[in-house]
């Protein structure tokens, strides 16, 4: 072999290694590039302030981005949680104004009414065999007006104050919200890596009837995220409601749709079996710092859905682009 074919090897090799690698880490690079725009443009932006407000903003989202994440890594979806959230908050929010010395027993209650709905679509998913998008999407409607009966169609109102101390509590630093969304991040990327129950997700996922063969309780697995997702919407209702303290039963609208779009940003694929954590992660960091960039740049909100619709169409443009090009 010559000198020269040798090193347009080289050349081919490394210009190879890089364009994977830009494919790969593209959402980081746009995610960096964003951050110093926003920089640039306003001195507020890059502040210890501002990154704690972006946090706390994302505690929530972060939770049902989680739980959706695994919902999607099994080829199916949960258009249920804003409403479960809505649902959880006015069951948690009507426990404390019922019972305002039992702070615990509201937290309690709004995550196992949010582990129910989640159980309940996981039965009918999984036992019934009725496809996710339609048994969620009953079920999103049913928590929505079941959070209006708990409050008679209107707001719970006048809670107790030791009700906001769950989302305003603060640990070295950090309110309980973003402490246990780095919890979650940490310890479900663990899970999804680390642990059986993690690969038999991806294996649903992946080839549901393969699986199947294989020995794995598929139904269990289907039936078990979507309690985690629900539960999950439930602990996020909670943390809704105490910031603001009151319960409201539109609490939670449309934050499907943006837990959705962290999963898909991040990589994730909506035909199962792909998909992380961490990308997620890096999904809703990213959409809750374009939301934090552009309110302080004073943008409508109107711009901000079209900012966001178009980098939920370039992220799944990317993602099948580099799929084919794999294959």
């Amino acid at each position: 072999m010559s000198t020269d074919t040798a090193v347009e090897k080289r050349r081919a090799f490394s210009a190879k290694w890089l364009q994977d690698m830009a494919i790969r880490y593209a959402m980081v690079l746009v995610l960096i590039v964003v951050i110093a725009f926003f920089a640039y443009r306003s001195a507020r932006f890059a502040t210890p302030d501002n990154v704690v407000t972006i946090l706390i903003a994302a505690a929530p989202f972060a939770l049902i981005a989680l739980g959706q994440t695994l919902v999607i890594l099994t080829g199916g979806i949960d258009l249920s949680v804003g409403s479960v959230i809505a649902l959880s908050a006015m069951a948690g929010a009507y426990t404390a104004k019922s019972l305002p010395d039992q702070l615990f027993l509201a937290l309690a209650v709004a995550i196992l009414v949010g582990a129910v709905a989640g159980a309940v679509n996981g039965f009918v998913v999984s036992v019934l065999d009725v496809p996710p998008f339609i048994a969620t999407l009953g079920m999103l409607t049913l928590a929505s007006g079941l959070a209006y009966v708990i409050g008679g169609g209107a707001p719970i109102n006048g809670l107790p104050q030791n009700f906001s101390q769950f989302a305003n509590t603060e640990v070295l630093g950090l309110t309980i919200p973003v402490i246990l969304m780095i919890i979650g991040i940490v310890g479900f990327g663990i899970m999804m890596r680390r642990t059986k129950f993690g690969m038999h997700v991806y294996a649903v996922g992946g080839n549901e009837q393969a699986s199947r063969i294989a020995g794995i309780k598929t139904g269990r697995v289907k039936f078990l995220v979507y309690t985690i997702s629900g539960a999950l919407a439930g602990v996020s209702g909670i943390m809704l409601a105490s910031r603001t303290i009151n319960g409201s039963p539109s609490l939670g609208v449309g934050y499907e749709l943006d837990a959705i779009a962290a999963v898909v940003i991040g990589g994730a694929s909506l035909m199962g079996g792909r998909g992380t954590i961490w990308g997620t992660a890096l999904g809703l960091l990213m959409i809750q710092t374009l939301n934090n960039g552009l309110d302080i740049l004073t943008v409508p909100a109107y711009w901000q859905d079209v900012v966001k619709g178009l980098l939920i169409v370039a992220a799944v443009s990317v993602d099948v682009w580099a799929a084919k090009r794999r294959s």
